[in-house]
């Protein structure tokens, strides 16, 4: 059975995909991903935040475009998880 687990914003501010403008992506879509894996920085008056993964589980996709501007509770990605 498998379930989907929404990852959600503590805060807002600018989303990042990256962890700098010439890096690949955190992880991408499709990709297998662990509970405590970054997937994404929030920039709040340049002091940066870690969004994680609280599931093991694919993450199906993300909701908001890289250098995207988040509000608190918005949907950032799914994760599919195995239950």
């Amino acid at each position: 059975m498998t379930n989907t687990y929404q990852v959600t914003s503590p805060l807002p501010g600018i989303f990042y995909r990256r962890p700098a403008p010439d890096v690949a992506e955190f992880v991408a879509e499709g990709s297998e991903i662990h509970r405590g894996e970054v997937i994404g920085l929030i920039e709040v008056m340049k002091q940066f935040s870690e969004v994680t993964a609280d599931v093991d589980g694919i993450l199906k996709s993300f909701y908001i475009e890289n250098e995207a501007f988040i509000e608190p509770g918005q949907v950032i990605a799914s994760i599919e998880t195995q239950e």
